[in-house]
């Protein structure tokens, strides 16, 4: 199993950007589809960003999907989330997830198909 742990997070103002990091121990990424989800207080899990194992293919959550990107550093087993504008509707708990697929998912959304999950980092926009 693929143990994650999430970094970057942090306070940042309206407008602001942020990079979070997931770094992967115990396995190499290159297995992996990797995926950021996000709660906020009161609210359901929701899908933010994918990169599938290669790194080659990318998804987002369609209203998000002009201010961030996702990409990974295999020599480093990290995948980033670079975060930009961001809004107080962005103020989260921040998850990286991996799953065990070395071809493009067909769906990415779905938080029951990654077996492997960080701990989580907070981002707060200020307005």
């Amino acid at each position: 199993q693929v143990q994650l742990v999430e970094s970057g997070g942090g306070l940042v103002q309206t407008g602001g950007s942020l990079t979070l990091s997931c770094t992967a121990s115990g396995r190499t990424l290159d297995n992996y589809a990797l995926a950021w989800f996000r709660r906020a207080p009161g609210k359901e899990w929701k899908f933010v960003a994918g990169i599938s194992w290669n790194g080659r293919d990318t998804a987002y959550e369609a209203a998000v999907s002009d201010r961030l990107n996702i990409s990974k550093d295999s020599a480093r087993n990290t995948v980033y989330l670079k975060m930009n504008n961001l809004g107080p509707e962005d103020t989260a708990v921040y998850y990286c997830a991996a799953r065990f697929l070395r071809e493009t998912p067909t769906t990415w959304s779905s938080r029951y198909d990654y077996a492997s999950w960080g701990q989580g980092t907070q981002v707060t926009v200020s307005s």
